[in-house]
């Protein structure tokens, strides 16, 4: 059972650190010493400006962001691509990066545990992860089975709740560019022309420039260069795209 109360604080919390102290408390209640809540706006904003409150150990939390471990760790991975949980287990980290994050994990006090997908109405990615120091043996699945329902409602509850906090938090969702603007746009950050772009595409420079125009529109600068500069500042092109 979970007490409702502690659900409710989550709701009626006045800034972020009471909140994040009531989801400490919520994971507490259910028997994980450790949590992690973190959410993007959306896939095209990277981790790194992710909304993330969290009592992981601040060594543990430095070395995580500090190694941009989340490119590797598969329980993000899992999160970008299902709404499933997905129960920790020594072969979820089954490459050699993986397994060396897990190894320092477990060094962290975080050996099992279980994360939930977020997936927002607005595009909104992120996970919610409750962890512990105890073996991801067989009675840790069985206690798992027995409290996974209430982790959902807690990650229901844990999302709607942080709405304001990540508002405030979190930068502006980058602009969307259609599938040919940020063609157009990959073909500028490679150094070709309007005439050049209008001729691997098969358009009319006049239409490429139509699409330039309103890529820097979105982006809010005036010249094709500011938008490809503000577009990897944002992860929506990288340099290597145009190689592909």
């Amino acid at each position: 059972m979970i007490d409702t109360a502690l659900l409710l604080a989550l709701l009626e919390a006045r800034d972020d650190q009471t909140w994040g102290q009531c989801l400490f408390a919520v994971a507490h209640a259910q028997g994980f010493d450790q949590v992690l809540y973190g959410v993007v706006p959306s896939r095209h904003v990277r981790f790194e400006n992710a909304f993330v409150r969290s009592n992981y150990s601040h060594e543990w939390r430095d070395r995580y962001d500090s190694n941009g471990f989340a490119y590797v760790d598969p329980t993000v991975g899992h999160c970008l691509s299902s709404t499933l949980p997905l129960v920790w287990a020594p072969a979820t980290f089954n490459t050699h990066e993986q397994g060396a994050l897990y190894e320092e994990a477990s060094a962290h006090g975080i050996r099992s545990g279980v994360t939930l997908p977020v997936h927002g109405p607005h595009g909104e990615v992120g996970m919610l992860s409750f962890a512990s120091d105890t073996r991801a043996d067989a009675p840790f699945q069985r206690s798992i089975d027995e409290v996974l329902p209430l982790l959902c409602l807690v990650r229901d509850y844990a999302f709607a709740s942080s709405a304001r906090f990540r508002e405030a938090r979190m930068e502006p969702e980058p602009p969307r560019l259609t599938r040919r603007e940020l063609e157009v746009l990959q073909w500028v950050m490679a150094g070709k022309s309007s005439w050049e772009v209008a001729r691997i595409t098969g358009c009319s420079e006049a239409t490429v420039n139509f699409h330039l125009a309103n890529i820097r529109q979105k982006f809010g600068v005036n010249t094709r260069q500011q938008a490809v500069v503000k577009a990897i500042a944002l992860g929506i092109i990288t340099p290597e795209d145009h190689h592909r």
